[in-house]
């Protein structure tokens, strides 16, 4: 302590160094710039301190995964994962960071695991920004009129936000889908899958991506319901109230609910998709509806058989 006294090179190396330390750890808040990184328990946090974006794992696992949670919920809060199939161990070595214009997660080698794949840039103004919708937006040009380049909305996990699509870009060809966890405790893809059928604008719930099992049924653009939802219009403020877009880009639906309500829609990994809101008061997930209510449990019991066959018969072609 009397060196530190006594010496003011050291002390205002030490000053230095916390301040970096400091920077590191705040990262600004809701964004990660050309300049910053985000690794061990580090996180950023929406504006309004609804949604919290870092390293996290879900349940009991032992790997980690970049996750997007609800930041004031404690139960069963992950609303998206970058990188579903390809977990961390140690997220102190591992690093989420601005590459080449693209918002990249290295392992613990230093390897790139997971990327946001848009067109590489050397521009220095591009940075991700965690927005109180849950949407994770990469973007490029300056603060007062950024140009979006990615996000997460565009990219869903197996829960869809008030606010995001589920649908098929024209531009790219690929579907924005649903698609289950593998089980409560890995959210690599699973199963099950919600995505929008273009020929009567519906929605299918596939099994293994290719099996359909339910629909919703076409789309009343005059009544704002799916013809095999009828009861989308009778829950009162629980209701979602979708809007359907289609141009020359993209066609999707989004939906929206009443802005006191902690809404979502989940891609479940039982093959249900359940729409639930939080009750502050008891704090647990409501479950308000859900479909279908039958005929998960064969399907179910159609991948036990498959597994069990190619247990015992691995050379077969099921």
């Amino acid at each position: 302590m009397d060196i530190m006294k006594n010496n003011p090179i050291a002390m205002l190396a030490v000053l230095f160094l916390s301040l970096l330390f400091m920077i590191h750890i705040c990262l600004g808040a809701d964004t990660i710039s050309a300049n910053q990184s985000l690794s061990g328990d580090q996180t950023i946090v929406s504006a309004g301190g609804i949604f919290e974006l870092g390293f996290n794992k879900p349940g009991n696992s032992s790997k980690y995964y970049i996750c997007m949670w609800y930041k004031q919920i404690p139960v069963d809060n992950i609303v998206w994962v970058a990188n579903r199939e390809k977990p961390v161990s140690d997220r102190f070595s591992s690093e989420l960071r601005i590459s080449n214009g693209n918002l990249v997660l290295f392992n613990e080698s230093k390897i790139p695991i997971w990327s946001t794949n848009v067109s590489s840039t050397t521009s220095t103004s591009v940075s991700a920004v965690l927005r109180d919708d849950g949407n994770l937006v990469l973007t490029d040009g300056p603060a007062t009129s950024p140009r979006p380049l990615w996000e997460s909305f565009d990219n869903p996990a197996h829960i869809w936000l008030p606010g995001s699509k589920i649908g098929y870009d024209n531009r790219t060809k690929r579907n924005q889908r649903l698609i289950s966890w593998t089980n409560s405790e890995d959210p690599a893809p699973g199963l099950f899958s919600l995505e929008l059928e273009t020929s009567d604008n519906s929605y299918r719930i596939r099994w293994n991506m290719s099996k359909s099992y339910w629909t919703s049924g076409s789309w009343n653009k005059n009544l704002k319901i799916f013809d095999r939802v009828p009861e989308m219009g009778t829950r009162g403020n629980f209701v979602p109230d979708f809007t359907f877009v289609t141009d020359v880009n993209e066609t999707y639906f989004t939906y929206s609910v009443d802005n006191t309500i902690i809404s979502r829609t989940v891609m479940d990994v039982s093959g249900q998709l359940k729409q639930q809101s939080w009750l502050g008061s008891t704090k647990e997930w409501n479950l308000f509806w859900t479909q279908p209510q039958r005929h998960v449990k064969c399907m179910l019991f159609v991948e036990h058989m498959v597994a069990a066959m190619r247990s015992h018969c691995p050379f077969a072609i099921v």
